[in-house]
């Protein structure tokens, strides 16, 4: 059995080897000739997983360590008869953490507390619903969320984005990328919404780039229709480099990138190869170097005074403004965060 892997994904160096040939590739290079007599690949959001990559392939299963699949053509794999695993929620806790750091600095910078500020959610799945949970638990004074699949699925009177744009002093988006459908999310921020929002709304965007119309966003940031927060960028790693200029916050796409998350993701992706080939492998977890996450409660007030030692949103900030061609490098090299609530 033959692997290709993303050298960059943590934890995973040496795991499969002692069942399957295992080549590890630069993510952004693995090619046809790579993976014609591959059984599996694992991968991250560097290798679009297409017709020109895996025709006349022999690979059987996809693993990707990440969170979505928007980089993967899922119609062409499920044609070719190729299983896809993704990490659905793997670094979910990391990302709660990255919008606390946000929340805290952006306070800090403006003078507000959380009972003073309503907050909206859209999309209100493994990131959303913890971000819904801790945000009633710092004592925002109204929390709003949006989901539409999820209303039409459960019955749930969840907010429409129009409530949220007219209502919220803060809009944080975590929704996959979509471009078809009802619930399509390519754009779902554009001109329109700005329209809606309350004046001086601060818009958090630690989901998918396209998700938010850059021009947009950057108009709305220019004409103080809004500030905003963003990990996650149109046309990474050519970041436009207005947005970044106008951004109270801007980080190089490492809202998720906890040592927890890194090993979950790891886990998950093994995991999936486990099942699909009979490996004994099945509930691996780098556990030799990653103490798993011990989730708990956290106040606003400790929230306040501990985030800043394990995650410096500002210093982060400062270093893409100043080198913003180095956006891959930041991300390539970034020292995974410590997940401790």
């Amino acid at each position: 059995m033959k692997i290709i892997t993303d050298r960059d994904i943590p934890y995973i160096k040496g795991v499969l080897e002692p069942f399957a040939e295992v080549v590890y590739r630069d993510g952004r290079s693995i090619s046809a000739a790579d993976v014609h007599d591959a059984d599996a690949l694992v991968v991250r959001t560097r290798t679009r997983c297409d017709r020109r990559l895996l025709e006349g392939s022999a690979v059987r299963i996809i693993a990707s360590a990440t969170i979505g699949s928007d980089h993967i053509d899922m119609d062409y794999c499920a044609r070719a008869g190729i299983d896809v695993a993704v990490a659905a929620g793997c670094n979910a806790r990391g990302v709660l953490q990255w919008v606390g750091a946000a929340f805290v600095a952006a306070s800090a910078r403006d003078g507000w507390s959380p009972a003073d500020r309503t907050l909206g959610i859209v999309g209100v799945g493994h990131v959303g619903s913890l971000v819904a949970e801790y945000a009633r638990m710092w004592g925002f004074g109204e929390v709003l969320c949006c989901d539409p699949p999820r209303a039409r699925a459960e019955g749930v009177p969840f907010a429409p984005l129009d409530e949220i744009a007219a209502r919220c002093d803060i809009i944080t988006f975590h929704v996959p990328l979509t471009h078809t459908g009802a619930d399509a999310t390519f754009h779902l921020a554009d001109r329109t919404f700005f329209d809606k929002t309350r004046p001086g709304v601060l818009i958090l965007n630690s989901a998918r780039g396209e998700i938010i119309e850059t021009a947009a966003l950057a108009d709305a940031a220019q004409n103080d229709v809004c500030t905003c927060a963003i990990d996650t960028w149109e046309h990474e790693p050519l970041i436009d480099r207005r947005l970044l200029r106008l951004s109270m916050f801007a980080t190089p796409h490492i809202a998720g990138y906890s040592a927890q998350g890194k090993a979950n993701a790891a886990s998950m992706s093994v995991q999936a190869l486990a099942r699909k080939f009979g490996l004994p492998l099945t509930e691996w977890y780098p556990v030799s170097e990653v103490m798993p996450s011990m989730p708990r409660p956290i106040s606003w007030d400790e929230l306040h005074h501990t985030i800043g030692g394990y995650f410096d949103i500002s210093a982060e900030t400062a270093a893409l403004k100043q080198h913003p061609a180095d956006f891959e490098l930041f991300r390539n090299s970034y020292a995974y965060r410590t997940e401790y609530f």
